[in-house]
């Protein structure tokens, strides 16, 4: 999205981030914040700030917390840091730890190759293979995620093998059926002992968030990342998007995106309890 004001593209992501939760949850409204409640399959929802509501209060946050745990559902908070600037320390007073990561916007795509001796395909609804392609990026990811960063690491691919579970045929169906529609988009690298780096995008409208890039620990510092989400932004180009966004872990990881193309643009909050 060029020739944009700053203000511009953190409106456009604030609409996005309102808008992506509604296709699979329900919304419960608490003041100037509201709570998006999974209502199918996938990870949990959070709670984020009203899109044009109130500035949010503690007592916001104190009864999402509790409507949370009354949920079984994780106690969560994501906002852009710009956008809601007085977020951050009514979340402290409220008893959750704040962390903040850098939010990147495309700027000039940068293509990065894919290593030799690695594929990368992304995950297609009419195959038969959806099923066990859709469980390796999920056994990956948790892997990945449990040592967050870029550091090398011992769980590699006997750690995945012990974490793949099959999805049920509801979960399957499900899936098919948002790949169908353009609303998400996976992909996977592999070599020859099976994936090694997953990433996922979602889509509203014209807008792309790219997520879920996770690599095994032990087959890192080899460009796996930085490939992934090249190969992602690349196929959400080519599918029409206009603006292409992501939040890195930490500045190690948001050099990753630079690679890529991915440029500083805000500041993206998650506060969860301590």
């Amino acid at each position: 999205m060029k020739n944009v004001t700053r203000n511009t593209l953190l409106t456009t992501i604030e609409r996005f981030c309102d808008a992506v939760p509604r296709t699979g949850a329900v919304t419960e409204s608490y003041g100037g914040l509201t709570l998006f409640v999974r209502d199918g399959y996938g990870w949990p929802y959070y709670a984020r700030p009203a899109l044009g509501g109130p500035d949010p209060t503690v007592d916001d946050v104190l009864r999402v917390r509790e409507r949370q745990r009354e949920l079984g559902v994780p106690e969560a908070f994501e906002w852009v840091d710009e956008v809601t600037p007085g977020l951050a320390p009514l979340a402290s007073d409220a008893g959750l730890a704040v962390v903040r990561h850098p939010l990147m916007v495309l700027d000039q795509f940068a293509p990065v190759p894919v290593p030799a001796g690695v594929e990368v395909r992304l995950l297609d609804p009419a195959s038969d293979q959806l099923a066990e392609d859709y469980a390796a990026v999920q056994a990956v990811a948790m892997v990945g995620f449990s040592s967050p960063g870029t550091a090398l690491g011992d769980s590699g691919t006997a750690e995945r093998d012990n974490a793949v579970k099959m999805p049920s045929a509801a979960e399957l169906k499900s899936e098919r059926v948002s790949l169908r529609a353009g609303r998400v988009a996976r992909a996977i690298l592999a070599d020859e002992s099976g994936p090694l780096c997953v990433g996922s995008y979602q889509r509203a409208g014209d807008v792309v968030e790219v997520v879920g890039v996770a690599t095994l620990p032990n087959a890192r510092r080899r460009g796996l990342g930085a490939a992934i989400t090249s190969a992602l932004t690349r196929y959400a180009l080519d599918q029409g998007a206009e603006l292409v966004f992501l939040s890195a872990g930490d500045e190690d990881v948001a050099r990753v995106y630079g690679r890529v193309g991915f440029r500083l643009t805000a500041t993206a909050c998650i506060a969860e309890p301590t």
